[in-house]
């Protein structure tokens, strides 16, 4: 819920923009308490060996890599600072309806014995951003919110163009890859039940936002209007491929937020 996430963000000391962007979606989807357990490894920025043995992704959150060319050293201080928040420590989780993910890694928010948003530090210090999944959106908005603070100040990753937004013209040079794109929707239709938001006059090579039918279904259950976008500055991420131009199929309204008329 957007009220627990909030006071849970204000509890943990973060700041939150004084003017946040909409979101696309009313209400955020309940979340379970997963119990208590002892952080025995940190592998990585985004992961959590537990002394049960069960392996956490924190929920949320992408990789920061080092594959790139040339390599970058915010995954090892992304590491680091996770292993300095919970290694040794105990940490609550809390999952979303479907906590396993294909890995069998156990998808979760995660919180310290202080009540300190783990997902929530990371974001606010620039060291990881925000990539949700249909799996685990709850939180989401609450993350984005910080990320936009962290950006703006250019902490972290974002003092490095690799990971800055991209405009709608730019998204040609950065296919294959997670990216945040801002930009006016100029046209929004729906064919075969398939929603498009098209970004420049022609379909064909011009950047478009594409959402299945079945995940249309679910913009219009919560109350969202893909359509009524039209016109419209939005921001959307997610993985950036080619087809008809450059592409991001979005499937729940957590990559969509509105930035204004």
């Amino acid at each position: 819920m957007r009220r627990l996430a909030c006071l849970l963000v204000l509890a943990s000391g973060l700041v939150l923009p004084g003017t946040p962007i909409a979101p696309a979606r009313a209400a955020e989807p309940r979340m379970a308490d997963g119990g208590t357990a002892i952080v025995a490894e940190v592998p990585d920025g985004r992961t959590l060996v537990l002394a049960d043995g069960r392996v956490v992704r924190l929920a949320g959150l992408g990789a920061v890599e080092d594959g790139t060319r040339p390599p970058t050293s915010f995954a090892a201080s992304a590491k680091g600072a996770l292993a300095k928040l919970v290694l040794g420590h105990t940490v609550r989780l809390r999952l979303p309806e479907r906590p396993i993910d294909r890995y069998g890694r156990v998808v979760a928010q995660v919180f310290d014995e202080r009540g300190t948003w783990i997902q929530g530090e990371l974001v606010r210090t620039g060291l990881a951003r925000v990539e949700s999944a249909a799996d685990g959106r709850g939180m989401v908005r609450a993350m984005q919110e910080i990320e936009d603070v962290a950006r703006v100040a250019r902490l972290g990753i974002w003092s490095d163009n690799r990971y800055g937004v991209r405009t709608p013209e730019e998204t040609g040079k950065h296919l294959n890859g997670f990216e945040i794109v801002d930009g006016r929707v100029m046209a929004a239709d729906q064919v075969g039940g398939r929603v498009y938001l098209n970004f420049g006059p022609d379909w064909r090579t011009d950047f478009t936002v594409s959402v299945a039918p079945t995940d249309v279904r679910t913009f219009r259950r919560e109350g969202v209007d893909l359509l009524a976008m039209q016109g419209k500055r939005i921001r959307v991420r997610g993985w950036l491929r080619s087809y008809n131009g450059p592409v991001i199929d979005v499937t729940h309204p957590e990559q969509i937020e509105l930035l204004g008329p």
